[in-house]
């Protein structure tokens, strides 16, 4: 009989903290106003307008799609949206909306976010959806 180890499936768990030096580097060169989903939420991110640059962290769940489906629609109201996402190049939501971001930048390695022992059992990657205002559009 084969035992699954339940934890490798991201779905199990939605909230990954952002590792704090990718976070503070992505910030350095981004300079993000506004986060919509922190982890211990304050305002309901889906439902309301973002800021100019935006650093997004989604629930890694169902809900995913509806976090970037939000994200992609706010790039083109003109902001810039930086998301820290699992890389899952074999979903919809990532052909529906991730081959739509302005840069794509993966991961190498596995991330070990901040309340974690071992590193995540996925990869992850950095989308980026550019406002007309942020630098040179490609």
């Amino acid at each position: 009989m084969t035992r699954v180890n339940r934890g490798l499936f991201s779905s199990l768990r939605a909230d990954w903290k952002t590792p704090k030096a990718l976070y503070q580097s992505l910030d350095a060169e981004f300079g993000f106003d506004f986060d919509p989903c922190p982890i211990k939420p304050k305002v309901n991110g889906l439902d309301s307008d973002w800021r100019n640059v935006n650093f997004v962290n989604p629930p890694y769940g169902k809900e995913i799609t509806k976090w970037i489906q939000k994200g992609y629609g706010e790039s083109l109201k003109g902001k810039t949206v930086v998301f820290l996402l699992p890389s899952r190049t074999d979903t919809r939501w990532w052909h529906d909306y991730v081959m739509k971001a302005h840069e794509i930048r993966f991961i190498r390695g596995r991330l070990k976010f901040d309340d974690q022992k071992n590193p995540a059992p996925f990869p992850s990657a950095i989308a980026v959806f550019k406002s007309k205002k942020y630098g040179k559009q490609s």
